[in-house]
């Protein structure tokens, strides 16, 4: 059921902002930050700027020599899916629209990165204390993260709401069937 104006103007500035400050921030990695694998320290050892090109996706999973066109693949799938999610957004739901947007953005930036290059994605911010490090990432990763998270806290909302709302009108219906 498609409702009426889901914020076109929020969804597409946000993702807009999300996939230009990605790129925006990649291309200053490839440019400063080589060669590659050396971090540089920006505080400390805890935050540094090491640039590495990930072929894979998240945390380094790889799917062998087909892995670029596979993940091209499932993030065209789920931008289709994330759109019909965003198509059937109530006017007014900013927090459910920033959550697509975040998502959106963040997967567009990635998939360009896959689509420009066979090296695979630009990650540079590396976090973490001696050899515990967390796996490097980019500005598209953390708005997938947080439009991520963000989405699963709406989308739990609205199924809490929705079975709510459904015990209520079954308890209603058992109530005038008891005393009708």
């Amino acid at each position: 059921m498609a409702r009426s104006n889901p914020n076109p103007r929020l969804f597409f500035g946000v993702a807009a902002s999300v996939v230009l400050a990605d790129a925006f921030t990649k291309i200053l990695a490839v440019d400063r930050l080589t060669p590659s694998r050396m971090p540089r320290d920006v505080l400390g050892e805890t935050l540094r700027l090491t640039l590495v090109f990930n072929p894979g996706a998240a945390f380094g999973l790889h799917l062998g020599p087909w892995s670029r066109w596979i993940f091209i693949a499932l993030t065209i799938g789920a931008l289709v899916l994330l759109w019909e999610l965003y198509r059937t957004t109530r006017a007014g739901d900013v927090v459910r629209t920033l959550a697509l947007s975040l998502v959106c953005g963040g997967a567009l930036g990635n998939l360009v990165d896959r689509l420009k290059s066979g090296r695979g994605v630009v990650d540079f911010i590396d976090v973490g204390m001696g050899t515990m490090r967390w796996p490097t990432f980019n500005v598209a990763d953390m708005a997938v993260s947080c439009g991520a998270v963000l989405l699963a806290i709406v989308l739990w909302k609205e199924d809490a709401a929705e079975t709510s709302a459904s015990a209520v009108v079954t308890a209603s219906g058992s109530d005038a069937a008891v005393h009708g």
